[in-house]
């Protein structure tokens, strides 16, 4: 595969040297674009070197533009991989500017584009960062998550770039086959909010990762994705359909409009109860007559719901989440028959072994028929996709 390597001005482009030599060693036809600030971190000799190719930075080379090099460029990779991305370039490429080379090819580019960002923990969280990488996402763009430590700041937090392993493998992944490509997929994810007024709501706890990561996974593997999430601060991942809710009502519907598709994962954490009645004013504990008490009526259950659809409109896979606080496995497996789902992912959110809610990391049990169950180590949220994405292309393969 040739990828073209766009490395921009971080402390972190040393590393982007690593990344040419393992994509080499693996048999992968490198490219590379410096920009002028990453010619103060690493040269064009190095890269040449170790890429064993002419290494581009100039837009107006007199020898590069007489066959219009930029545009000859954007038709070259079949990948494009920016390793770093600061967030200067970040926000370049969400506002299409096109100030140099690199910024011109990737407007030019009909090539994927896998970005790794790399910053101070401060500015990968500011508004405007997470704004831009939003805006990457939804313009197709695949973002990965920076992974969290102590950086050369000397400030510890999320901002370095990820391994070069995971990058190297994530690159391997856009030259592999796709065998759910023709697959249809819900994934939810996220919590639902249950408003009590207009500033109260009920909910449960989620930060919808697990479920953004198996959606990304599933994407990867060529499925046609739609995630569909309740309020989360979370980029959309690349070649991923977002469909935005708040309530359980609201999923509900999203979900059986989107109804028949071949697999659907519930991993979002919906609330089990909606209030029966919502004030549209702010409930003061100075207003008269206010009860202490709140009245609950029961949310659509959206699991059971689609479990028990009609063969000819029901998913071929339908993967249910069970979130658990003590006797994991009995409570686990009576959901599962309850619900009718074909497997079921449990996990313990007791917070004994260690905290899941925000976390990056988890562990869970796999239910399915006629299989033993299988457990997990505690891995990250990624792997634990890529783990349930293994299974379900193994289900796929045997269908």
């Amino acid at each position: 595969m040739r990828v073209l390597l766009i490395i921009t001005g971080g402390i972190a482009a040393y590393k982007s040297l690593d990344v040419i030599r393992q994509l080499r060693q693996k048999g992968h036809d490198i490219h590379v674009i410096l920009t002028e600030a990453a010619q103060s971190f690493v040269t064009p000799l190095s890269c040449g070197a170790l890429s064993e190719n002419p290494v581009h930075h100039a837009l107006f080379d007199i020898n590069e533009e007489a066959k219009i090099g930029h545009i000859a460029l954007a038709r070259l990779p079949d990948l494009v991989l920016v390793c770093p991305a600061t967030a200067h370039f970040i926000q370049k490429m969400a506002h299409g500017v096109a100030d140099d080379l690199a910024t011109t090819v990737l407007l030019a580019t009909d090539a994927p584009i896998l970005v790794a960002p790399a910053m101070n923990p401060n500015m990968f969280h500011h508004k405007a960062t997470q704004r831009n990488l939003r805006q990457l996402c939804e313009d197709g763009c695949h973002v990965l998550t920076p992974d969290e430590g102590l950086m050369a700041c000397g400030e510890t937090g999320r901002g370095k770039l990820p391994l070069v392993q995971d990058i190297v493998s994530f690159v391997e992944e856009f030259s592999a086959e796709k065998p759910l490509q023709g697959l249809t997929a819900i994934v939810t994810a996220g919590p639902t909010h249950e408003p009590l007024d207009p500033v109260r709501y009920i909910t449960n706890r989620s930060s919808g990762k697990q479920g953004f990561a198996i959606a990304a996974s599933l994407g990867r593997l060529g499925a046609d994705v739609t995630l569909i999430t309740g309020p989360v601060q979370l980029p959309t991942p690349g070649q991923v359909q977002r469909v935005d809710v708040l309530t359980a009502a609201d999923m509900y519907e999203a979900v059986t409009q989107r109804i028949p598709c071949d697999i659907a994962i519930f991993c979002a954490a919906v609330a089990d109860w909606r209030p029966v009645s919502f004030s549209t004013n702010k409930i003061k504990k100075t207003s008269p007559n206010i009860s202490t008490s709140i009245c609950l009526t029961e949310n659509p259950d959206i699991l059971a719901t689609v479990s028990h659809l009609p063969e000819t409109t029901r998913p071929r896979l339908v993967i249910g989440f069970a979130a658990e606080t003590e006797d994991i496995e009995q409570h686990a497996f009576d959901k599962w028959k309850r619900k009718g789902c074909d497997w079921l992912v449990a996990n313990d959110v007791s917070g004994q072994d260690m905290d899941v809610f925000g976390q990056d990391h988890n562990k869970v049990t796999l239910y399915r028929h006629h299989h033993a169950q299988e457990q997990t180590d505690w891995l990250h949220k990624n792997d634990i996709a890529s783990w349930l994405s293994d299974h379900i292309l193994e289900w796929h393969r045997n269908d």
